[in-house]
Parts: C-alpha cells; sequence; structure tokens
C-alpha cells in the first residue's frame, strides 16, 4: 500500500479495488512501526483518520460523490491549524493549545475527502534548517538515520518520503518545504505568495510565509496544488486567482523553452555539487531547452536581506506569546513582568530565542534605517532583477541546497546554519513560486535536488515543467527502488 502514489490510492478507492479503512490501517500500522526511527510526527491521529475513512466508506456505498483526494492520507505540519487538535508548533510555549479553527488549507483538504493521519514535527516556530531545534524530538532522515530530514518542516518531509503518508503540508518561509524535499529525495513545491491562503498557519515571517506541499511525483502535486489555490475572504494577502486544471499543463519535454542560469551566483557551490547541477543541466538541454545565462548578482545580499527582515516580522508575530492570552505561563511568576519574563524565557527555545533578539535589534530605533528600511529597499531590487530576468528566459533553475543532508549535531555555527538557505531565501523575498525535485543521490547515497523558480503566479506552468524535469531525469525511476531499502 505504501508504494502507492496519492492518484493511485484515489483511483483504487473510487474503483473500489480498496476500502478507505484499508489504506488507513496500512498507513498507521507503518508508522507505528517505523516512525520511532524517524520522528516525523507530533501527534498520530489515529481516531479522527480512522472515523473519515469509515465514512468514506459508507460515502461510497451510498453513491455519494467523492472528493479529489478521497481515500489519501496526508499529514500536516504542526503549525497549521487542525480545529480540535494540538498545534504546538513544536514549542513549549503551545504545549497545551489546541487549535478553535481549521486552517484554510486544512478545511480544503477534508472538503476534498483527504485522511489527515497526523501532525509533524518542525523546528520550533518554523525557525531552522535542520528540525533538531524541536522542543521534543529531533527528525531523522529516512535516507540516513544520522543525517537531517532538513527544517523547518523536516517532519512532513520525512512522513512522505519514509511512506507514511503520500501527501503532506509544510510552511515555506525561507526554503523550509524546498530544503527538506531534497534532503528527502521528493518533491517539494513553495507557491506564488498569497496563491495558497495562510489563513491558520502560525506566523513566523507574514511577508515571506506561504503553505507549501510534498509529494512523491508530479503528479500528485498537481493534484493537491490544485485543491489547496482557491481564494480565502480571511486572508487579506490570497491571491484571487481563477481555478487552473494543472495536469493540462504537463510537458513532456523542454522543447522551446529558455531556462536561465544566474552562473556568477553559483560561484561558491561546493564540487560535487556543482557537478550534479551541472549534470542536470545536460539533462535540460537534451531534453530541448535553451539555457542562457542571466544577471542575479544581487541575490548574494538575499541571506543578509532575508535574515534581517524574517526576525524582525518573527519578534513582532511572536510579541503574542506572553503568558497571558493563550499558551503556558511559567507557575513560578507573581507579578506581570514575571509573567512575561520567565514564560518566554521557559517557553522559547534558543534559536527562537535568537531571532527574536535580531529582529528586536533590527526594529530599534537606533538601527531600524540602517536595516530594516535598508533590507526593504534590497528585496525591491531582488524583485526587480527577478522580473528583467524573466524577459529572456521562461524559467530560472538554482541548486536548492548547497550540499546533500548533514550529518544531525554536525553544524553547530548559526551563521552556516542560515548559509543553508542560500538558493532558497530569493524565491521567499521576490514571492515567486519554486518547485523543487529530485535530479541525483550522492556518493554517500544520500538525494540531491533541483530548484526551478517561474514567474508570479505561473504555478501550473511550474509545475508541468517539474514534470517534464522528472521523466527526463533517469534518477526519478531509480529513486523508489532505492527508498526501499531504505528505514
Amino acid at each position: 500500500m505504501y508504494q502507492k502514489s496519492a492518484y493511485e490510492l484515489h483511483e483504487a478507492f473510487v474503483l473500489g479495488d480498496i476500502s478507505a479503512v484499508e489504506i488507513c490501517e496500512s498507513f498507521l500500522k507503518r508508522i507505528e512501526k517505523l516512525d520511532g526511527k524517524v520522528g516525523a510526527f507530533l501527534q498520530v491521529l489515529s481516531e479522527s483518520a480512522l472515523e473519515k475513512a469509515r465514512e468514506l466508506d459508507l460515502k461510497r456505498k451510498h453513491g455519494k460523490p467523492l472528493g479529489k483526494l478521497a481515500g489519501v492520507p496526508v499529514a500536516i505540519k504542526d503549525n497549521i491549524h487542525i480545529k480540535g487538535e494540538p498545534t504546538t508548533c513544536a514549542s513549549r510555549m503551545l504545549a497545551n493549545y489546541n487549535a478553535h479553527f481549521d486552517a484554510t488549507a486544512v478545511r480544503l483538504l477534508k472538503e476534498e475527502d483527504a485522511i489527515i493521519i497526523g501532525k509533524t514535527n518542525l523546528d520550533e516556530f518554523a525557525m531552522g534548517g535542520s528540525t533538531e531545534h524541536s522542543a521534543f524530538l529531533a527528525t531523522h532522515n529516512p535516507w540516513n538515520l544520522k543525517c537531517t530530514a532538513g527544517g523547518s518542516s523536516g517532519g512532513s518531509s520525512a512522513a512522505v518520503s519514509a511512506r507514511f503518508c503520500p501527501l503532506s503540508l509544510g510552511s515555506d518561509t525561507g526554503g523550509s518545504v524546498r530544503q527538506p524535499a531534497a534532503y528527502c529525495g521528493i518533491l517539494g513545491y513553495k507557491p506564488t505568495y498569497g496563491r495558497i491562503s495562510r489563513y491558520g498557519l502560525v506566523a513566523f515571517g507574514s511577508s515571506l510565509d506561504q503553505i507549501g506541499i510534498f509529494a512523491q511525483n508530479s503528479k500528485d502535486l498537481a493534484l493537491s496544488a490544485e485543491v489547496l489555490g482557491v481564494h480565502c475572504k480571511h486572508d487579506a494577502t490570497s491571491a484571487d486567482h481563477p481555478k487552473e486544471n494543472f495536469a493540462n499543463h504537463f510537458r513532456d519535454d523542454f522543447k522551446g523553452l529558455k531556462i536561465g542560469i544566474p552562473y556568477t551566483f553559483l560561484e561558491d557551490l561546493p564540487d560535487e555539487s556543482r557537478k550534479s547541477f551541472e549534470s542536470s543541466v545536460e539533462i535540460l538541454k537534451k531534453s530541448g531547452a535553451e539555457i542562457v545565462e542571466v544577471d542575479l548578482t544581487i541575490l548574494k545580499y538575499s541571506i543578509a536581506t532575508y535574515y534581517i527582515l524574517a526576525t524582525a516580522e518573527a519578534s513582532t508575530n511572536l510579541a503574542r506569546f506572553d503568558g497571558i492570552r493563550y499558551g503556558n505561563r511559567d507557575p513560578h511568576a507573581v507579578t506581570l513582568d514575571e509573567v512575561y519574563d520567565l514564560t518566554r524565557e521557559f517557553g522559547f527555545g534558543f534559536e527562537v530565542k535568537r531571532r527574536i533578539l535580531l529582529g528586536t535589534y533590527v526594529l530599534s530605533a537606533g538601527h531600524s534605517t540602517s536595516y530594516y528600511k535598508k533590507a526593504q529597499k534590497v528585496r525591491t531590487k531582488i524583485i526587480e532583477s527577478f522580473e528583467k530576468a524573466f524577459e529572456s528566459c521562461d524559467l530560472i533553475t538554482l541548486p536548492t541546497t548547497p550540499t546533500p543532508a548533514f550529518e544531525l549535531g554536525s553544524v553547530q555555527d548559526p551563521v552556516s546554519m542560515y548559509l543553508m538557505d542560500l538558493y532558497t531565501t530569493t524565491a521567499n523575498l521576490s514571492g515567486l513560486p519554486a518547485v523543487s525535485v529530485p535530479s541525483d543521490v550522492s556518493k554517500g547515497n544520500k538525494p540531491i535536488g533541483i530548484q526551478f523558480i517561474a514567474p508570479s503566479m505561473q504555478d501550473a506552468f511550474l509545475i508541468g515543467c517539474a514534470h517534464a524535469f522528472e521523466k527526463a531525469c533517469p534518477v526519478n525511476e531509480q529513486l523508489p527502488e532505492i527508498a526501499k531499502e531504505n528505514v
């Protein structure tokens, strides 16, 4: 059962070849057996998942219409609300908090009859690149249990990679869907800003955050993106974009397309990753693409710009967690000042505190002009540079990460960890859609991904191109066979 894609499971269920209860029980048993090694889930929602499965079996029995994701188990990152279930954000601050409403993305999944199977682990409040900064457990990469599954959506990525579910949702503020997808040998999609509603996603950096999707293949990705790409009246940043049939945009090759590569931005790419990227470029050429060089030199400032803006927004967004309205309150607090101080001292982990301090500093009266306002100007220049680059190409490609997955605990320097986002933060700063697709396997048997970035709102075109690369790249045929040997 676990080897089937979301599309195959849905089709088998609709045709009556298998029941929703059988699908659900199969994946729950796999999670129970193997997640102790991986650490993908914070909560497995066995009872509600089986209840939904039984409802679907009755629905099919009585000939009622079935949703596009009927019978498909989906995991949700634990910073996205499911009504009545915990939303901890992997933080002690919210360890006792239950959501009072469904996130729009969750509501849309439920309306299309998906089976919500659990809440997945993450770096606390989505701040980190390795899922080591969870207050509860570390997530391990199913390909190599000594290595990170990436972050901050490492739990969602590991869940799909380990075949605990065929689809999962994460959040991507600076690459937190694409980076773990590359590390775990699956697809990770960050939509155009506003294409998928953020309503019900706990905010980290509001101008950067997007709910994204993990999938085993482009067909599953297209199916779920189609379901979630709906305008939301509760989200002021939600784009009122017409519904699209993503599968209609699938391509067999790259003929007639110009693909831009910012070679000057890739000068410091390590040798193994460079060779892998060059091999992927050759695959694109053989598939009919015309490769053109584009000038995106300004992207060398993207990491500095991102960590000024993201931490500033995080400092503001996390001010609400103060022990007054909801979440944990330190039991030793007596005065009002102690409630604030001790609750935040106890509730937040070290990485979250570091980012709050940095964000507060760049927003302070003496530094906001030097840092925050200047970073906003650079962000505008980055957006303009992408607009100019797309005048000469249809698509831009970059490596997803500088290296394959690293061992847990091996990167102690925070700046070195931040630089792992070098090639992914650009899409968040510019609000553009981006997808990571498996492209290679390293000498150490670790997956490597390639990233594609498309013009704003051309999400269906982007996933169509991901499908073309998936067909053209030999490693995508090998990955399922290699994956069977893991976990």
